[in-house]
């Protein structure tokens, strides 16, 4: 069969629709210059009668409220609001999908655990499953804040949920916008002042986490991350998880698209527990005693609560 489309310079919307007529109708946004053109276009004839609209839809979320900027600036707006409610402090970046039984998991509650006690601070993380909520329930157990900024469903899962299983509503927030959930996990580890104690650690992870922490180390690298002081990245390799991603790194150098040292400098490789919180006591210049009693009073008390 045959037909004719309008071709713009620019276009606004390409909507795409097939009918059981076996017909194609082609919308495309206006311009200020059209070309008008056609061609044959045979299609197999189909056994069933269907109607597909291709579109930018998700199922939660209706196509103005995507389009709309105002929906995307109040999610943001609300993010910055728990974020000054609950205060800044250490984002945890990690996989959904290594649960209790994992070693990476009890590695990661125990770090959550010491890190929200020698730093004092708010635990924030995607609200999910997996590592995020082995460094959330290890700052619980330390009797410490946590915050979150969730979405309906994590890599691995099959149902989708907008709510935490066991944090108060208050403490999270569930995104529709994946650009409000980045906006909130960047602005909790901005430091306006010395007294504020923050920190981005990257756990072990796929292509979420991944996305994130380039996405983070980018912000850093350009200094556009909008902290008025340096924010510390850990980059946790548990049993050499990241060394391939490292090598890879280190051929960018050879290759020129990073020069020399340059990847080292905003991040510090850290491959176990201990030398995170060394280097995060020399950050903040906390003295070998404070560090030595907080960790030695987090340990007493350590314990993972599954329930």
């Amino acid at each position: 069969m045959g037909f004719a489309a309008v071709s713009t310079i620019s276009m606004a919307n390409v909507f795409l629709r097939s009918s059981y007529h076996h017909q194609k109708d082609v919308n495309l946004g206006s311009c200020m210059r059209k070309e008008t053109w056609g061609f044959n276009l045979y299609l197999p004839k189909l056994k069933f009668q269907s109607r597909i609209s291709f579109c930018c839809k998700n199922e939660s979320i209706g196509f103005e409220e995507r389009t709309s900027p105002n929906e995307v600036k109040k999610e943001i707006e609300q993010c910055y609001e728990l974020i000054h409610r609950l205060g800044r402090g250490v984002v945890y970046l990690g996989s959904s999908r290594m649960g209790p039984e994992h070693p990476h998991y009890i590695k990661t509650f125990e770090l959550g655990n010491k890190i929200a006690t020698l730093l004092d601070c708010t635990t924030w993380s995607g609200a999910g499953p997996g590592l995020m909520d082995a460094a959330t329930q290890g700052a619980l157990q330390a009797g410490k804040p946590v915050g979150g900024f969730k979405i309906g469903k994590e890599a691995g899962e099959w149902t989708a949920t907008n709510f935490h299983p066991y944090l108060p509503s208050e403490s999270y927030l569930t995104c529709r916008f994946f650009s409000a959930r980045k906006h909130g996990l960047v602005d909790a580890v901005v430091r306006c002042r010395s007294s504020e104690r923050t920190a981005v650690v990257a756990l072990p992870g796929g292509i979420g986490t991944l996305d994130e922490v380039f996405e983070i180390m980018a912000l850093i690298q350009l200094k556009r991350i909008g902290s008025q002081l340096p924010v510390p990245l850990l980059l946790m390799n548990y049993d050499s998880f990241y060394s391939n991603l490292l090598e890879f790194l280190n051929d960018c150098e050879k290759w020129g698209t990073v020069s020399k040292g340059e990847v080292d400098s905003l991040w510090k490789i850290c491959n176990n527990n201990s030398e995170a919180l060394d280097y995060l006591a020399e950050f903040y210049c906390l003295s070998t005693i404070e560090t030595s009693r907080k960790d030695s009073e987090s340990s007493e008390h350590l314990r993972i609560n599954h329930g």
